[in-house]
């Protein structure tokens, strides 16, 4: 799909974007997921999807109060496990970021591997990241640390959810949040047994597509201001990403790789996340390239080298990924610090749609890594 777009700010100076490429604005190297109803009424239908179930109940669901700065922010998150009276192994699955980024996309995912009856009893957490899902969506100044101070925090708080963890859990994380949690370990801040990284992705929609030059980083800001202001921001994110027939093209286009699958039901579910309170901001900062974990191929490699040999470290690229993204895929296959590459059908969010052929895989690694430890 062609594009091009002009952007202009409510007053001069103006901001022009115009490249014709074949990915559709706002891509998920771009990317653009899925959010869903969280309650088990939804009406998301998989049933052209790789599993026909509809969407698991969680176990727990409920609200964490993270403190930013001198603020508190509600964070959504759900728990994951059958009964069983060995003691669990922890998993923590945090969402592919994105405008409609949410804990729906690893539900899936979750309910399999937690159902699986084996030597280890695995439970599942999934977090909606502040700014994004059913969490709040503060107006804050929304960049890569914030989102890597809020993963730490999540980990390592004394009043998280998962906080009896210690070292004994696992994160699989998609896109950018797989980034953001290599970024973390590698500095130290967090210290998992395992990491899987699903169709991982470093670059925002626009510095994938513009560069990153002065020139363009400086329309970058004029674009991100103008999407945070009240009255025209609301306009701006309406025409680019919080609109039906946008939606409907992103999934199909890239987000998801069998066009098929996009029903209206997803659709619909996916537009309401966009019209929650604050929608717009961390969008106007993901979309610019300001959640970016790293700047550079050379730096995104550099950040799973230096895991090698310390932990586990699965990469799941997807078949049908865009050009783009695939490229930085692909750039992981035998890499240093990976432990195991896979491919999966999908494109840019596989996890949500083939979660039986992504929980197949991850579980095998669970499995691989972790049953001869009991």
């Amino acid at each position: 799909m062609a594009f091009s777009a002009t952007f202009f700010t409510s007053s001069s100076p103006s901001l022009t974007l115009s490249r014709k490429t074949h990915r559709p604005f706002c891509t998920r190297t771009s990317n653009f997921l899925r959010p869903l109803t969280v309650r088990a009424s939804t009406t998301l239908d998989y049933s052209k999807a790789s599993v026909d179930d509809k969407i698991p109940n969680p176990s727990k669901t409920s609200n964490w109060q993270w403190k930013y700065k001198d603020d508190y922010v509600n964070i959504y998150y759900e728990e994951h496990e059958r009964e069983s009276s060995d003691p669990p192994k922890n998993i923590l699955m945090m969402p592919t970021i994105s405008d409609v980024s949410t804990v729906e996309e690893w539900r899936l995912v979750a309910r399999d591997i937690v159902q699986q009856v084996g030597e280890v009893n695995w439970r599942a957490t999934i977090v909606d990241w502040p700014g994004l899902g059913y969490s709040d969506r503060p107006k804050i100044d929304y960049n890569a640390d914030v989102l890597e101070t809020f993963l730490v925090d999540f980990i390592n708080a004394p009043n998280s959810p998962i906080s009896g963890s210690g070292n004994n859990l696992v994160v699989f994380g998609g896109g950018h949040a797989a980034t953001i949690t290599v970024r973390a370990v590698k500095k130290g801040l967090v210290k998992p047994t395992a990491i899987a990284a699903v169709a991982p992705t470093w670059a925002g929609p626009l510095p994938i597509v513009f560069g990153r030059d002065s020139s363009m980083e400086t329309r970058y800001g004029l674009l991100r201001g103008t999407l945070r202001t009240p009255a025209v921001g609301w306009m701006m994110y309406n025409m680019l990403v919080s609109n039906e027939k946008a939606i409907e093209s992103q999934y199909k286009s890239h987000v998801y790789a069998n066009s098929d699958n996009v029903t209206p039901e997803i659709v619909e579910s996916r537009y309401a996340l966009t019209k929650r309170k604050g929608a717009r901001y961390l969008p106007a900062a993901f979309l610019t390239g300001l959640l970016d974990p790293v700047q550079s191929r050379e730096e995104f490699l550099e950040l799973f080298a230096n895991l090698e040999g310390k932990i586990p470290v699965l990469v799941v690229s997807s078949e049908g990924s865009p050009k783009r993204s695939k490229a930085e895929m692909e750039a992981l296959r035998g890499a240093k610090g990976v432990s195991k590459f896979v491919e999966v059908p999908g494109a840019l969010l596989p996890q949500e749609e083939y979660p039986a052929k992504v929980a197949e895989e991850l579980y095998r690694f669970l499995q691989e890594n972790f049953q001869s430890e009991v």
